[in-house]
């Protein structure tokens, strides 16, 4: 938690710091933003890893497909990767590739789940073969 604390501390002095140098040169507000925004990854990397470890223990344990849970953990990097670039790009002025980013993503993140949704289509049609 202290951790956390200390994080969003960090990044609201780099926000009052960024308006500040926001009036000097919007590119330095920025490259400020930009850092700011890759050091918060790393820490929260950190508080992903053991969810990471559960999920993996979780399919281990439910006998699930290997390759069904490789599917989510990517497709939850791709959407926190695709909002946070988003959010960058929209701090720096460009909304529209915000969003451009946000739809190629969830684009991907729906290929990806083709087969996911194959096997629960699957799973339906041997349910409605039994009933």
């Amino acid at each position: 938690m202290g951790a956390v604390l200390k994080v969003i501390f960090g990044a609201l002095i780099a926000v009052i710091l960024g308006l500040t140098l926001r009036q000097q040169g919007k590119d330095i507000a920025l490259l400020l933003s930009v850092a700011v925004c890759c050091m918060v990854i790393a820490v929260g990397i950190a508080y992903l890893t053991p969810v990471v470890d559960f999920v993996r223990q979780l399919q281990s344990n439910s006998g699930a497909d290997p390759e069904f849970v490789r599917i989510l953990l990517k497709s939850v990097g791709i959407g926190l990767v695709a909002e946070i670039a988003g959010l960058i790009c929209t701090d720096a002025g460009n909304a529209a590739l915000a969003k451009a980013i946000q739809i190629m993503a969830t684009a991907v993140i729906l290929w990806l789940s083709l087969p996911l949704m194959s096997a629960l289509l699957e799973l339906v049609r041997k349910l409605m073969e039994e009933v």
